[in-house]
């Protein structure tokens, strides 16, 4: 055995089982649409005496974070987007009332003077009780929280004074804290007009008196205080983070806002947990009928694929989401695709005699099959990446969970895979009975081909033109049915319910008619699933949606599912997708055209043009919803869809090398022949996978599954039978040097120097 095999075992090996310790000690952080919980995203907006930039968002988000931590939210998340948003995010928070009063969007801290008795006083003036619940009038502000530096719990041991909190206030608020307690010094201890009230969401959480030791008119103007008091620990920290966080550098608006219920997501786990396994096992079944032993040995590097992923989402803190989950899924069919090419190119090595070993063909079959696999997984690479940086919330988890998958099935195929056969190989008995190793032989589809011959390319514009009546009957579905815009993508809000009992559709729509919503639009599942989507819903919309169910479905009707998009958040998503496929083309475009040729980098890009205009008209004849997660499916189909192209072309590119002077349709036809069998086998493995989640994944997954498997079957079709005819037509049109670097005639005319004739 060679040291590099014994060094890829050892690797192998060491890799695989640091993933079952990471698998069995640690467990996935997921998202709130799988745990449940609350997502908000807060724009903070302009003041006069305040820009929402960077700066200020910053500042807001310690405050927001102070707040929610001091009420005890389990683990909030918090982070800024862009110069002036704010991602919150609340598990176990189903109530987005509740989330609204924990953020506190408009709640300023002011700082006021105590006044007369309310009893004694004239009316119209401000009275709320103390924290003792004693009812105190209240002047105008003096000051507000702004102009908080700090404020600390502290304990003094040496004047046994207790627990206190120490207040630090900056600028023009210190001179103003001064005047305050000035005014207030000049009462008589004892008097009510001697505290100053500190009011924080229309309640004063504090009334400390000014120290007898402070003169009148004179004031704390040392710009630091200390309220005391009979405060314990847990009083005294509570106050200084309500005084510290109290105050908002800017006000902050809701602009998108989620909220998924803990049984929705447990369901959306166990249903993707079953399609796994099922759709796992059936393409770990298919590639072990296709090749034999070494396809078993490519089915156990299959099960260290999805254990490894898996450690590396839990080491690095990934959060899982939804659509991460379904990425995760999707990428196990996807993990055989540099399996399937190198067993098809170990047939062919194994076809053309000149190795004498079955070590000898793997081995040449590792190494050209490596810049295909390499190639082809860059772009959808470049895919998952496009989905991270230009996605939100669950989308830019896909994109993350989707990248992994890609590079762990690269290693899982390249070292697992390549270890596990490198030992079968070396075994006599497999070696002299290469049926066994499944790679001995051609397979099916490539001795049919191979006994039919077909001359595919001989017309590609009769191709060309099935393409095109494709894409007209798609663009007359989006321009007759239009299309489903999800709630992200137009602006307003859609909540979800479950009935205890079935509720037919027209029911559900006099009841949110009689709630106030008579243009809301009504939809059910099973009768037992009701969607409510329009405009103007708010937090008590919602609310009376449900108690109209309830006299029709139930006492048991619940929201497990409510999204909320600002108008201007949803035209902003919208642009953001259009600019998401724009980059997305004009990015493989680049990086093909720098790998192969233009007229190839066209072809390929010509191909996926085709593939995403088919999905959405699709999507638009069958009514199905456009958001978020089918944009995710979309880029998918975009990167899969040039995973095809690539292939064959890398394979024209091989035989153009090897014959400069070829004529291109006839070596187009052999590459095309020789990569159908890949291109089948592959897509078989991912048909399993989507198969699975469409049937077993429920409503959540269904969307997404069906736009990957109208995408698998389109791009399988179109990585051949498009991309190809559309680089031959621009060839014959600008003849352009080979490979070689030589001049080359045109496909016609080489063609007729090849049957004897004269120029």
């Amino acid at each position: 055995m060679t040291r590099t095999t014994v060094v890829r075992a050892v690797l192998a090996a060491l890799v695989l089982l640091a993933s079952v310790f990471i698998a069995l000690t640690q467990s996935p952080r997921l998202g709130l649409d799988l745990q449940g919980g609350t997502r908000m995203v807060l724009e903070a907006r302009d003041t006069p005496a305040a820009k929402a930039d960077g700066d200020t968002t910053d500042r807001t988000i310690e405050v927001l974070r102070q707040r929610i931590d001091a009420l005890g939210v389990a683990e909030p998340t918090l982070t800024r987007s862009g110069e002036n948003r704010i991602v919150v995010e609340l598990p176990d928070v189903q109530d987005p009332r509740r989330a609204a009063e924990v953020l506190g969007r408009t709640a300023q801290l002011t700082f006021h003077p105590v006044e007369a008795p309310p009893e004694e006083g004239e009316s119209g003036r401000r009275v709320l009780p103390d924290e003792q619940g004693r009812r105190v009038a209240l002047g105008a502000a003096a000051l507000s929280g702004a102009g908080v530096k700090d404020a600390v719990a502290r304990f003094d041991a040496q004047q046994g004074s207790g627990w206190h909190v120490a207040m630090d206030f900056q600028g023009g608020a210190a001179r103003d804290w001064a005047a305050l307690t000035g005014r207030a010094a000049c009462h008589p201890v004892q008097d009510d007009r001697r505290r100053v009230a500190i009011v924080l969401d229309d309640k004063v959480i504090s009334s400390p008196q000014v120290d007898p030791a402070v003169g009148c008119r004179s004031g704390i103007a040392s710009g630091s205080t200390q309220i005391t008091g009979a405060f314990d620990a847990a009083e005294a920290k509570e106050l200084a983070l309500l005084i510290k966080g109290g105050a908002l550098p800017v006000p902050v608006e809701t602009v998108e806002q989620r909220t998924v219920g803990p049984t929705l997501g447990a369901a959306a786990i166990s249903a993707s947990a079953q399609a796994s396994v099922i759709g796992a096992s059936l393409t770990a079944l298919f590639i072990t009928f296709a090749y034999r032993l070494f396809g078993a040995l490519a089915a156990v590097a299959l099960g260290a694929y999805g254990v490894i992923s898996y450690a590396v989402l839990v080491a690095l803190g990934v959060t899982l989401t939804l659509p991460g989950l379904a990425g995760f899924v999707l990428a196990i069919g996807m993990a055989v695709d540099a399996n399937v090419l190198v067993f098809e190119r170990a047939r062919e090595e194994c076809a053309s005699r000149t190795r004498r070993s079955l070590r000898g063909a793997m081995s040449a079959a590792y190494r050209k099959a490596w810049t295909a696999v390499a190639d082809s997984n860059a772009t959808t690479l470049l895919a998952a990446g496009l989905l991270f940086l230009l996605g939100s919330g669950p989308v830019k988890g896909f994109g993350v969970t989707l990248a992994i998958g890609v590079v762990v099935s690269m290693f899982s195929a390249l070292v697992v895979a390549r270890a596990l056969t490198d030992v079968a190989a070396r075994f006599p008995f497999v070696d002299g009975f290469r049926n066994v190793s499944g790679v001995g032989r051609p397979g099916r589809v490539r001795t049919y081909l191979t006994r039919r011959g077909p001359r595919l390319m001989r017309a590609p514009r009769r191709w060309l033109v099935v393409s095109a009546v494709l894409v007209a009957v798609a663009v007359t579905g989006i321009l007759v049915r239009g299309l489903n815009l999800g709630v992200e993508f137009t602006g307003g809000r859609l909540v979800e319910y479950a009935t205890g009992r079935t509720v037919s559709v027209d029911t559900a729509r006099s009841a949110v008619a009689e709630a106030g919503f008579p243009d809301a639009e009504v939809t059910t599942a099973d009768g037992e699933d009701i969607s409510v989507r329009g405009a103007g819903i708010d937090d008590e919309g919602a609310a009376a949606i449900r108690g109209a169910l309830t006299e029709h479905g139930g006492d048991t009707v619940t929201k497990v599912r409510d999204e909320l998009i600002g108008p201007s958040m949803g035209e902003e998503l919208r642009r953001n997708a259009l600019i998401a496929l724009g980059i997305a083309v004009v990015a493989q475009l680049v990086y093909l055209a720098a790998r192969f040729r233009w007229t190839f980098a066209l072809g390929c890009v010509g191909a996926l043009v085709h593939d995403v205009v088919i999905v959405v008209g699709a999507f638009a004849w069958l009514g199905r919803p456009v958001d978020g997660i089918f944009l995710a499916a979309l880029l998918t189909v975009i990167g899969y869809s040039v995973n095809d192209s690539v292939v064959v072309f890398d394979r024209v590119r091989e035989l153009w090398r090897k014959n400069p002077h070829g004529a291109l349709t006839a070596l187009a036809d052999t590459a095309v022949l020789q990569t159908v069998p890949r291109t089948v086998n592959t897509g078989a493995g991912a048909l399993f996978i989507l198969a699975a989640l469409a049937v077993l994944g429920g409503d959540s997954l269904a969307d997404f599954s069906i736009a990957l498997l109208i995408g698998v079957c389109v791009g399988t079709y179109s990585s051949v039978l498009t991309a190809v005819p559309v680089a031959l037509l621009l060839e014959a049109r600008r003849p352009a040097p080979s490979p070689a670097g030589r001049p080359r005639a045109s496909s016609s005319r080489r063609a007729q120097h090849d049957n004897g004739a004269r120029v």
